[in-house]
């Protein structure tokens, strides 16, 4: 039988985590500016797959695991800092102007799949996702909630994770946007280069 007090309820923490800024938001509205609208919604569907990975901790048991064995945390840590730290000097390497360009050489391009796998990889190695879902799986979603309320959460936070992510590249790639920020486009190439990296080494020192 579904439990919808507790479905509703982890909707509703999930949707705050999603709002709030973090290494998601950060690559989500650098693809849909830099590259389109297109690339980020796939980044959106990249995250989506990536909160399967998490789901999977409930499911598997390993939210128990990681939050047991501080060296697995930390290896999870580590690899997301340093992967954003990646994207981030990708962004301030060698500029070149791609907002709006439909005719854009494939060098300034990224395919979809590139797109997904930017999206997943910073889901699964993001340590405040883990940390995220360690604790709500830890505290909510223990053994004893039934398969169907689980499968219906499954569903819920992979659906709302694509659709925020997805309401964001439409917003953010808007052609009002897009004019105005075409203008300033190297700076917010280098400003989310600068985020990024910032975020990055946050996490390595804290």
């Amino acid at each position: 039988m579904l439990d919808f007090g507790l479905i509703a309820t982890v909707g509703l923490i999930h949707l705050v985590a999603l709002v709030s800024p973090g290494p998601d938001f950060v690559v989500a509205c650098r693809n849909s500016l830099l590259y389109s609208r297109t690339i980020g919604i796939y980044t959106a569907l990249g995250f989506g797959l990536g909160i399967c990975v998490h789901i999977s901790y409930a499911v598997f048991g390993l939210s128990w695991l990681i939050a047991n064995n501080e060296l697995i945390f930390i290896v999870i840590q580590y690899l997301g800092a340093f992967y954003l730290l990646l994207i981030g000097f990708q962004s301030l390497r060698i500029f070149q102007s791609q907002i709006g360009q439909e005719t854009a050489t494939a060098s300034s391009r990224i395919s979809p799949f590139r797109a997904v796998r930017i999206g997943f990889i910073t889901n699964v190695l993001n340590p405040n996702a883990t940390l995220f879902f360690l604790s709500l799986f830890s505290t909510m979603l223990n053994p004893t909630v039934g398969e169907l309320n689980l499968v219906v959460i499954a569903v819920l936070l992979v659906v709302t994770t694509i659709l925020w992510f997805s309401l964001v590249a439409l917003l953010i790639s808007h052609p009002r946007f897009t004019t105005t920020l075409k203008r300033y486009e190297k700076t917010i190439q280098q400003f989310f280069g600068v985020l990024l990296i910032g975020i990055g080494f946050i996490i390595l020192i804290l």
